[in-house]
């Protein structure tokens, strides 16, 4: 059929236009409005379940029996961001004694666990050998001495020349420190304590024969101690701005006690990337030994006025943490967003403010909307009393 016929089919006036649009579009006109009928139903019935469901759960709420709770009124109170680390104690100084001189033991003045004083004997070696020595030395040091003596007249006389003086000047010298080393060596067979201490370890027997560089003892310096501690990749930055911390021994009753940083490894000394922190402990009564063990409490930061509840009292579900406030008898669940934890109390940063009643018994036995029975209403977790 050619376009002339065509046209001739189209109507030549608005209204039968009209019409022949509709007539010749009637197909799509029918889809689309099915698939808006569609749409329409289904956000319908969508509605109606969510509002079935919300009925049913106020429902079920109303229905259930009044669960028993108790209440926790919101209080504002200071928490702390806190770490508490595990320690070891460790000796301010661990120095080994070795021997300066070969020689046979003589005498052993102290034994292992004794605590010393700088100064005080610890053993002797033989001396005879070394005061053979330098009462040999002195015998050679008073010749070339005397020697020197005679020569300088000498030369006042012009007998010999200066060059020959100061040749028996060189001698004597020599002699003189030889004499020096053998009253050197003879010293040292005498072990004294170059520090106050405690004997951790004695090698030295009666008898044994030492060489250079044998050990004698091992000498711990207590009066003072180091307590090290481990510190997190994550924490070292709080950690520079602390110039002290509380610690607790157990073995001592869990005594506590303040620890000085002394100081912090710049680099991490085990596979775990934890920087060692050496704090200084004052050990006047020599109770705190070596190789105990401490826990450090080290706070990085103070908040005052914080909302807190029982860690325990939170709920979670997915991603999802929330709590039951209790309103006129009923509760409602609540979003939180959860802080710092300090034991079992945990900051709430969003969800709650002071004057809130916090479900913290009987939360897990309830749904949103459900009406309970308050039994008690405390503003402390430590008041707790069913």
């Amino acid at each position: 059929m050619s376009s002339h016929n065509r046209n001739n089919d189209i109507p030549q006036t608005a209204r039968g236009r009209i019409l022949y649009l509709i007539w010749k579009n009637l197909p799509r006109f029918a889809l689309l409005f099915l698939i808006l009928v569609i749409i329409t139903l289904w956000f319908v019935i969508s509605g109606e379940k969510t509002r079935m469901a919300k009925e049913k759960a106020a429902s079920q709420a109303q229905n259930r029996k009044a669960v028993n709770t108790v209440l926790l009124e919101l209080q504002p109170r200071t928490i702390q961001d806190a770490l508490n680390l595990p320690g070891i104690i460790e000796p301010w100084i661990r120095l080994e004694l070795m021997a300066k001189i070969n020689g046979s033991i003589s005498e052993v003045l102290v034994q292992e666990g004794s605590i010393v004083k700088q100064g005080d004997i610890l053993a002797r070696i033989e001396p005879d050998d070394y005061r053979i020595a330098l009462d040999s030395a002195k015998a050679m040091y008073k010749l070339a001495k005397g020697d020197f003596e005679r020569a300088g007249k000498m030369v006042q006389n012009k007998t010999i020349p200066v060059a020959e003086l100061e040749k028996i000047e060189s001698q004597m010298y020599t002699a003189k420190a030889a004499m020096e080393d053998a009253e050197l060596k003879l010293s040292r067979c005498t072990i004294i304590a170059p520090m106050n201490g405690v004997i951790r370890r004695l090698d030295a027997k009666v008898g044994l024969f030492l060489s250079i560089g044998d050990p004698i003892a091992e000498l711990l310096q207590i009066d003072r101690v180091k307590a090290v501690v481990g510190i997190p990749e994550s924490d070292v930055g709080a950690i520079r701005n602390i110039p002290e911390m509380d610690i607790t021994i157990q073995a001592l009753d869990n005594r506590q006690l303040k620890g000085k940083k002394y100081f912090l490894a710049s680099s991490p000394e085990t596979a775990a990337r934890l920087y060692s922190l050496e704090l200084e402990v004052e050990n006047r009564e020599d109770d705190i030994l070596p190789g105990m063990f401490f826990r450090a409490h080290v706070v990085k930061s103070i908040v005052p006025d914080a909302i807190t509840i029982p860690l325990y009292s939170v709920i979670t579900r997915g991603d999802e943490q929330f709590v039951f406030v209790a309103v006129d008898g009923v509760v409602n669940k609540q979003k939180v967003e959860l802080g710092i934890i300090e034991g079992w109390y945990v900051q709430i940063t969003e969800g709650l403010q002071a004057g809130d009643k916090v479900v913290i018994e009987g939360h897990r036995e309830v749904e949103h909307g459900q009406e309970v029975n308050v039994i008690q209403v405390i503003t402390e977790p430590e008041n707790l009393s069913l």
